[in-house]
């Protein structure tokens, strides 16, 4: 039972965690895509 829970909980924590990895690689993203506006903009 404990082993099951145990499995569980890692494997949820994994998932979380690639999906906030991808989260701030697209908020990344998306503020060089800003930064380079701005830029082009001022040029």
């Amino acid at each position: 039972m404990a082993r099951k829970t145990l499995t569980t909980l890692l494997i949820s924590t994994a998932i979380f965690a690639i999906a906030a990895c991808n989260t701030v690689r697209g908020a990344g993203e998306d503020v060089k895509s800003a930064s380079n506006s701005v830029e082009n903009a001022m040029h």
